[in-house]
């Protein structure tokens, strides 16, 4: 599928921690601003309750919320996307209250007049933060008016997905962008380090760019639509 990236006025990326628009979106949103495209990242929590404290430790229970929002600010920095941070708590958005949030989110998007939102396809994002905070986008777009919803991708990340849900409708290489990316990830040094240390075991012949991108080339989303 052939994209036409310069056709969008502004892209929104709503996810609930910081690292997740890195994994799953980074590539994507490169291609959005080499076509001068805004994308504006909506960032629910702090990631504060994570359990990964760098390899070897260098953050702890205490340190690490203001350790995260830096690695968070830097990332975007590397691939040049406005950030707005929601200040949910981490770990706990399956019990905030979806409609307020879905408030919340219906509100920027329409000030930042998003053609595209980029989020979670609920129930198939495994983590319950990732499935509350793409459910709450989805509720804000369904609340939209109709002629000013924007385009949706989501992701879809559970193991049986496809059966479900079929092949995604996009899937971005992100090859020939893929140094941003894989700088946009080495900006959260608390989660990535003890990742990347896992995975070279066995890959010891890889660079690192050649061992990231094995594993993380290419992104995919399910279009989704509401009738």
């Amino acid at each position: 599928m052939e994209i036409d990236y310069s056709k969008h006025k502004h892209v929104v990326v709503i996810y609930p921690h910081p690292d997740d628009e890195s994994f799953g979106t980074a590539g994507t949103v490169v291609k959005f601003r080499e076509a001068g495209v805004p994308v504006t990242y909506l960032c629910g929590t702090l990631g504060e309750m994570g359990r990964n404290m760098g390899s070897p430790f260098f953050a702890n229970r205490e340190t690490l919320p203001e350790i995260r929002k830096q690695e968070l600010i830097n990332a975007c920095k590397e691939i040049d996307m406005d950030l707005q941070m929601l200040s949910y708590r981490d770990k706990t958005m399956e019990f905030e209250d979806e409609q307020v949030v879905a408030d919340d989110l219906r509100k920027r998007i329409e000030e930042l007049d998003a053609s595209l939102v980029i989020t979670f396809y609920p129930p198939y994002a495994v983590h319950p933060d990732h499935n509350a905070m793409g459910r709450a986008a989805f509720r804000a777009i369904r609340d939209m008016d109709p002629d000013k919803r924007p385009e949706v991708w989501a992701n879809a990340i559970s193991n049986d997905h496809q059966e479900i849900l079929g092949s995604p409708d996009i899937v971005i290489d992100t090859k020939d962008v893929f140094q941003k990316k894989l700088n946009a990830l080495k900006a959260h040094k608390s989660q990535i380090d003890g990742m990347l240390q896992k995975v070279r075991q066995g890959n010891e012949e890889l660079s690192e760019f050649d061992l990231a991108l094995r594993y993380f080339q290419y992104e995919t989303y399910h279009t989704v639509t509401f009738d």
